[in-house]
Parts: structure tokens; C-alpha cells; sequence
């Protein structure tokens, strides 16, 4: 029907769902579950679904490897719930703030059998919503009937996956000049994804002209180090680098990318910053949280720079993960200008893990 929702928006909808700790009902195949977030669950609501059968525990392989749990499914890990443990219990397998305190949380069930692809369906679809990775599930035989008779979102990963690997398609909201002390003549664009996720924004220095490589930086959104001049990391440095070198030179683009903590929000990332502060470099934090080291998507980079009409760039960057996005994407990379600025005390160790197990040329 015309009215009905696509099922991009019932996607976004199922995120705003997972994060009020509402559950999704999702089908593949024959199989169908209903998830809810780990996160967002409340001990009424874990009650309510035990009246429904027995739920399991769904964990990226990076966090059950932390646990010591078996993982029989590549990325994914399901464990059986004993029941007489709750919220408290589901919340300290998710959350590894209290892991070194209390390091064993087993034995474990460990499952194994059967199509793990709701259990990782509904891991994604978490994260994406910047909770943290870990949902618990219930399996269903009467999919369509539970999600009308509770009015809950009902997703069919044979029409879901495709849009949850693809990239957003990007419309220009609007755009307006702004002068900047990088250049009187600057110029902002604002950006929407298709899926309703969050806004990014491309900002032109000068009137850069598309027939040449232009001087491009994508740039991922860091409230610490953009706004409040953190000391843990050089990303304010590097963007006030960046547009100071665009400003020299009289043209460039910088895309600001919404993409906090490589991609896992702000939220996650101030739990990788306790773990760091329990002596974890960045990348262990990110997989005791369950993450992988960097969940960005450059794509988006690479299709706003494609909206504004540029075909080839000079990148500034230390990354040469996102040269290599952007050539996957069809936009030619003619130079890395390096970009190293920032180094403190406080964020020379983090510098040297981003080198070591990154591959960032520092």
C-alpha cells in the first residue's frame, strides 16, 4: 500500500524500537525471533518474554572471546540464559566495564546448530542503533501474528539485508555560504541519508574547481577532541590542520562525517575510554565492548565528494584504509597528503596502537 512504510523506514523505526528497549520481530526463512537489545532491557520486560519460551543471548565473537565463551558461528555467538539469572547477569556479559573485577561470569551454554543469521541480524541491527552489540532473542513459530497482536516491527532479513550492507543514498538538505577564519568565501552543505541515520555535512573552502584533484579530508565527527580539545586523541588538531591547509592553498572540501568513535557513538566510546583507563589501548577497548577496531563506512565520504561533482582528490590523511574506500568507490586518489599534527603525552601511546595495529602511517 502507498502509505505502508518501506522497509528502510521500518528499519529506522526498529532502531528507535531497540534503543527504548522495545523488541523487533525477525524472520529468515522459516525461522523467525523476537530481539530486543540487551542494553535497553528491563527486568518487567525480561519477565514477559520468559512467559514466551526461552530466550538466548546473542554476542560478536570479539566480545564472547573476552568471556571465554565458544563461538561456533564465525562472528557470532549464542548462549543459552539459565533462568535464574536476570538483567543484572545479561547486562555484565554485555557491558565489560566490570570484567576485571569480576573476571567469570560461566560456565557457559554455548549454542551450536541450526541458522545463526537472526542472532547476527539482530547484533547489526544494535549497533546501528549505538548500543551496545549484544541482543537477546526468543525464537517464534507465529512471527507475523506476535508482531500484529503486540504491535511490534516486523523485519524480513531477505528484504533487510540488502539495505543494512549498502550504502545510504545522500540528499542535499541544503546549502549556505559561511565565512570562516579558513576562508571568507566558505560554503556549507547539508546532507541526509535515505535510511535516517545521522546528517553529514561537506564544507568548501574557496570555490574549488571540479576539473582537478581536489584537496579533500574526511573527517569523522570527535565531541572530545573537535569540541572540547581533548588530549586523548589529535583529531581536533588534525581538523584545524586540515582547514587551515585549504585556506592556505585557497580550496578544498572537508567532510565532517557523524561517525563518533569510528562509528560506535559517543556513548560507546566514553566506555572505551574507561577500559582505556583500565589499561587497554583503543582497539583491545573496542573488542572487549564487542566492536571491531574501526566500524566507519567512507563510503559516505566518497559519495558526498561525488554529489558535489569531484572525480579525483589530494587526501589528507594518515589512513590508508580510506584511500583505499575511496578508489573502491571510483574516485581517484592522486595524492596522500599526511596530516601529522596533534602529539601529546596523553595521546602518544594511543598514536603508536593506531600505527602498530592500524596501519596508520605516523
Amino acid at each position: 500500500m502507498p502509505l505502508s512504510p518501506s522497509i528502510i523506514e521500518r528499519l529506522n523505526r526498529a532502531r528507535g524500537d531497540l534503543r527504548m528497549g522495545v523488541p523487533v520481530v525477525l524472520t529468515s526463512g522459516g525461522d523467525a525471533a523476537l530481539a530486543v537489545a540487551v542494553e535497553a532491557l528491563t527486568a518487567n520486560r525480561l519477565t514477559e518474554l520468559r512467559q514466551l519460551g526461552q530466550p538466548e543471548l546473542a554476542l560478536t565473537a570479539w566480545r564472547a572471546s573476552t568471556l571465554r565463551a565458544r563461538v561456533y558461528d564465525g562472528d557470532t555467538a549464542r548462549l543459552a540464559v539459565p533462568d535464574e539469572l536476570g538483567v543484572d547477569w545479561l547486562r555484565a556479559m554485555a557491558d565489560p566495564a566490570d570484567d576485571l573485577r569480576v573476571p567469570m561470569k560461566g560456565p557457559f551454554h554455548c549454542l551450536r546448530g541450526g541458522d545463526p543469521a537472526l542472532a547476527r541480524a539482530a547484533i547489526k541491527l544494535v549497533k546501528s542503533a549505538h548500543l551496545l552489540p549484544a541482543a537477546l532473542l526468543l525464537p517464534l513459530t507465529d512471527a507475523a501474528e506476535t508482531a500484529a497482536l503486540m504491535n511490534l516491527t516486523l523485519i524480513d532479513l531477505a528484504e533487510a539485508e540488502p539495505e543494512l550492507e549498502r550504502a545510504s543514498i545522500m540528499h542535499e538538505v541544503v546549502a549556505a555560504r559561511l565565512p570562516m577564519i579558513a576562508s571568507d568565501a566558505g560554503r556549507v552543505h547539508i546532507f541526509r541519508p535515505e535510511d535516517g541515520g545521522e546528517e553529514h555535512y561537506a564544507i568548501e573552502i574557496g570555490q574549488p574547481p571540479r576539473d582537478r584533484p581536489v584537496l579533500a579530508r574526511l573527517h569523522s565527527a570527535c565531541f572530545t577532541g573537535d569540541v572540547l580539545g581533548s588530549l586523548k586523541c589529535d583529531c581536533g588538531p588534525q581538523l584545524r590542520s586540515a582547514l587551515a591547509q585549504m585556506g592556505q592553498e585557497g580550496a578544498g572540501v572537508l567532510l565532517y562525517l557523524n561517525q563518533e568513535g569510528r562509528g560506535i557513538g559517543l556513548a560507546n566510546k566514553m566506555r572505551a575510554y574507561s577500559l582505556q583507563d583500565q589499561g587497554f589501548d583503543t582497539v583491545e577497548a573496542n573488542h572487549r565492548l564487542g566492536f571491531e577496531d574501526d566500524e566507519r563506512d567512507f563510503r559516505i565520504g566518497a559519495a558526498l565528494l561525488r554529489r558535489l561533482g569531484f572525480g579525483a582528490v589530494r587526501l589528507l590523511t594518515n589512513n590508508p584504509r580510506k584511500i583505499v574506500m575511496m578508489e573502491g568507490q571510483g574516485l581517484k586518489v592522486t595524492e596522500r597528503v599526511p596530516l601529522k599534527v596533534g602529539e601529546t603525552p596523553q595521546n602518544r601511546a594511543y598514536l603508536a596502537t593506531k600505527a602498530a595495529k592500524s596501519g596508520h602511517l605516523l
